[in-house]
């Protein structure tokens, strides 16, 4: 059976700067500890309608939503397991529920060429999701370095920040690696907590002495408002080409 998790947490996301990040790691002594993984790459394929449905619904600040993922954690090749996320959001509390398939498997499932027979409760809610969105398609590759820390006496918390963020709306395969455009704020680093309750006295108090602030900041979302501003930046080039070539041809007649 694949494998399949369900999370339900609160994340907090916040931008801070390389002095911040660390003071707060002098923090994290006896609170926090650096998983295995080190710093790694994860990368995502963000799938959405052909309207962009689901970028815009986030953006509009609604009080549910959700995102559907592809998740590797470095490059995959087409036999390597990825994740399927569903990524729901309601309330200000975060449902994450993720299945694994092989790379080329996975990216078939997701674009209505594969059937499982005898899915599991998870796949069958992808499924649903396929049938709710017909025209999902992959949208947006986006990858990041992520260093995730763990609390040893409390497995609710969770901290991870992220650097090299980038994104791209062309070559939408995980196989095809980490390239893109940044989209992170210049000497910024994207920092989230990931609790199952309340935040730890200890890491309020950091924040407070640290002047650590909650920012609202969506990757998804950032690139897609990235994505419309280079499409109307073309546009408007577009309109002047075009133009300039009117009045040539106006003078030569």
């Amino acid at each position: 059976m694949a494998y399949q998790h369900v999370f339900k947490r609160k994340e907090v996301k916040y931008l801070i700067n390389a002095e911040q990040w660390q003071g707060l790691l002098g923090r994290f002594t006896g609170h926090m500890e650096l998983d295995a993984y080190g710093k790694h790459l994860i990368s995502n394929i963000y799938y959405d309608t052909q309207q962009w449905y689901l970028a815009r619904l986030s953006l509009s600040k609604p009080k549910y939503k959700e995102k559907i993922r592809m998740r590797s954690y470095g490059v995959p090749t087409e036999n390597d397991k990825v994740f399927l996320e569903m990524k729901k959001k309601y309330d200000g509390i975060v449902y994450k529920r993720r299945t694994t398939m092989p790379l080329k498997q996975a990216e078939r499932f997701l674009e209505h060429k594969l059937r499982i027979e005898q899915p599991s409760q998870i796949l069958s809610e992808f499924d649903y999701l396929l049938t709710l969105y017909p025209d999902l398609r992959p949208a947006m590759y986006i990858s990041y370095e992520r260093m995730a820390y763990f609390c040893p006496e409390d497995a609710n918390v969770r901290i991870t920040f992220d650097q090299n963020i980038l994104y791209r709306t062309e070559n939408l395969a995980l196989s095809d690696g980490s390239y893109g455009k940044a989209i992170l704020p210049t000497g910024s680093i994207l920092m989230e907590v990931k609790i199952g309750g309340g935040m730890p006295l200890w890491l309020a108090d950091a924040f407070t002495e640290l002047k650590i602030y909650p920012a609202k900041y969506s990757k998804f979302s950032t690139g897609y408002k990235n994505y419309l501003s280079q499409k109307t930046q073309q546009n408007h080039l577009t309109d002047v080409s075009e133009q300039l070539k009117r009045e040539e041809m106006e003078c030569i007649a």
